[in-house]
């Protein structure tokens, strides 16, 4: 039995689930498993059974889930002073973000904060904001988008951040153009429709657990409006790329538009714009490092170019 072992069974106990887990710990799904079978031979008894998607444990593994957790807290304690020793100069910075703002944000902070502090080693993961949250215990800090949710690890600290607005997105040559075009709203920087105007049309949404998705969904529901879902897919150029080839109405970050070649007319959704925030979480916030909290000043400020 390893403490490397141990500290895989803590994220599998964590999340109730080895992919998951695996995506956590940066580690490959087969690696999982393997130490998984090396410490279950170790131990003599199962640890965990398959349930539906996920895992359950057994007895056995609750109990020894205890033990895993305390040696993964302790673990990443003893990281966390390591680095506080070593200062700015060879520490490491883990950073989480979600799609839109690891495409559209991201890229100028750890650019802005290589030329502050060279010698850190910068680490970067990105998914979905569900894929960002389950990755807390493996990173120093991490940029979501849309609600943060109740399913945080203890000690995390939420930190508001920019403000951002959805949009609807469709071909220039789509019919709801030419329908808006006709009512007066072309000459609108961007034009405007109803939530209930769209229920009309197919839609494209991103994967199922994206921030902006859920903050699409909640909109619908709160005004009574059903969804004609046409496509579910994955990623911001994929809901781009389904809207070009005319699956439906697509809704994206306003933010993601800013370098796009005019081929997709955005719409505000109305009445009011459809707002969502960003926000920044620091696990272990009680203990965390010295580069953590340098790069956490850096969101909060203004940055130039983002």
């Amino acid at each position: 039995m390893t403490p490397e072992q141990l500290i895989t069974f803590a994220a599998v106990a964590e999340h109730l689930n080895i992919s998951r887990a695996a995506l956590a710990l940066h580690l490959s799904q087969p690696a999982v498993s393997g130490q998984l079978r090396l410490l279950q031979e170790e131990i003599g008894e199962a640890l965990y059974q398959r349930d539906g998607r996920g895992v359950r444990l057994t007895p056995t593994g609750e109990q020894l889930a205890g033990y895993a957790a305390r040696l993964r807290d302790t673990w990443r304690d003893a990281l966390t002073y390591r680095d506080a020793l070593r200062g700015l100069e060879r520490g490491t910075l883990r950073i989480g973000a979600t799609t839109t703002p690891a495409s559209y944000r991201l890229p100028y902070l750890v650019a802005q904060f290589h030329g502050r502090y060279p010698q850190v080693k910068l680490e970067t993961s990105s998914g979905n904001s569900t894929d960002v949250v389950g990755m807390l215990g493996a990173v120093d800090i991490a940029l979501i988008e849309g609600p943060v949710g109740e399913q945080l690890p203890p000690d995390t600290a939420v930190h508001p951040w920019h403000e951002d607005e959805i949009v609807a997105i469709v071909p220039r040559s789509h019919a709801l153009v030419s329908q808006l075009d006709a009512q007066g709203e072309a000459a609108a920087a961007m034009p405007a429709i109803t939530l209930e105007a769209l229920a009309q049309w197919p839609l494209v949404l991103r994967e199922d657990g994206s921030g902006v998705r859920q903050v699409v969904e909640r909109a619908f529901a709160r005004a009574g409006v059903p969804m004609r879902v046409a496509l579910e897919i994955a990623g911001v150029e994929g809901v781009k790329e389904a809207v070009r080839a005319g699956m439906g109405i697509g809704f994206v970050s306003a933010m993601s538009m800013r370098h796009e070649n005019g081929a997709l007319r955005q719409i505000r959704l109305g009445p009011e714009p459809l707002a969502r925030r960003f926000s920044i979480l620091v696990p272990h916030a009680g203990a965390a490092s010295r580069v953590a909290q340098r790069f956490l000043e850096l969101c909060l400020a203004d940055v130039p170019g983002a």
